[in-house]
């Protein structure tokens, strides 16, 4: 059955038009990219079933403790419910 109408294909690019409308406002480049980053992570971790807020929380109180030998891809969000403390 083909739908009648694509709000689905809608929804799913609604956040980055708002997230490009609210770039136009950065100070500087290394400001954008900076925040197309955050927004990438929280847009990734929606996708993969997670609350942007407990995995941006985790992230941010992670990253500080990995050491140089440490993979920071553990931090990615298809992985974060793998590296969650027992």
């Amino acid at each position: 059955v083909i739908p009648l109408d694509n709000n689905p294909a809608e929804n799913a690019i609604r956040p980055f038009v708002v997230g490009r409308k609210n770039w136009l406002f950065s100070h500087t480049p290394s400001g954008a990219q900076a925040s197309a980053a955050i927004y990438s992570l929280i847009e990734t971790a929606k996708v993969n079933g997670l609350s942007p807020y407990e995995y941006l929380q985790f992230v941010f109180e992670t990253l500080p403790t990995l050491g140089d030998e440490d993979d920071p891809d553990v931090l990615l969000p298809w992985q974060w419910k793998d590296t969650l403390p027992a």
